[in-house]
């Protein structure tokens, strides 16, 4: 996944970041609303973790903003709050889930899997493309039941695939999901991995697809090759 993480406290932030990175995530950190507005506008996100509490206002009004831009990735709210009324304010602001300050990490992420799983569609953790399956709370992927074996940033690459089938993925796109805003490689890396994917799913259903000029696009192969 691509998170945005907006949170001004900085060892809840890091705590964060640091989590979801060592799960193979991707992920940007805003401590301010004005630092959110400006990375929300730059790449297209999975998921928006957002603080209510900010130094220039409330994480409310941004998601206020986010929905009637009709931007709507999946949002979750994280509050010291425990009145009714302010996990309701954020339900009926767009929010997508809420947890409660202090929190465990583990269902952070649980949850945070949950709400991106439903905004493809899907509601259990194991996604299949014809004969390819792909759990994501596992990080496990398999091909006619015999399990395939994935670096951490090709399994970044298959999920956004398999959660954006049939759509064009461009190459830009791809880029900022495998390295975030702060890359460490150029574009040819998104080439070097896809080439890397489809070796290693050669015999799998999912068909990558190259569209020059326009990217990448990931469909259920209607016809397997030949063996």
């Amino acid at each position: 996944m691509r998170i945005l993480v907006v949170e001004d406290t900085e060892d809840v932030a890091e705590a964060i970041l640091a989590h979801f990175s060592r799960q193979g995530h991707v992920c940007d950190v805003a401590a301010t609303l004005e630092d959110a507005s400006h990375f929300a506008g730059l790449d297209p996100y999975d998921l928006f973790i957002l603080d209510i509490n900010l130094p220039d206002g409330s994480g409310l009004m941004f998601l206020k903003q986010l929905r009637a831009a009709k931007n709507g990735v999946p949002v979750l709210v994280l509050t010291a709050r425990m009145q009714v009324e302010d996990k309701i304010d954020a339900l009926d602001f767009g929010a997508d889930d809420y947890l409660v300050k202090p929190f465990d990490l583990r269902e952070l992420e649980a949850r945070a899997r949950a709400i991106t799983r439903r905004q493809h569609g899907a509601s259990e953790a194991v996604v299949t493309a014809g004969n390819l399956s792909c759990n994501f709370a596992a990080r496990t992927v398999a091909v006619d039941t015999i399990e395939v074996e994935l670096t951490r940033r090709e399994f970044i690459l298959l999920e956004t695939f398999m959660g954006n089938l049939n759509r064009v993925l461009q190459k830009e796109e791809l880029y900022s999901r495998l390295y975030g805003l702060t890359g460490e490689a150029g574009l040819n890396a998104v080439e070097v991995y896809i080439a890397r994917l489809r070796r290693k799913l050669g015999a799998s259903d999912l068909e990558i697809r190259t569209l020059r000029g326009l990217g990448y696009q990931a469909m259920i192969r209607v016809d397997k090759p030949l063996a």
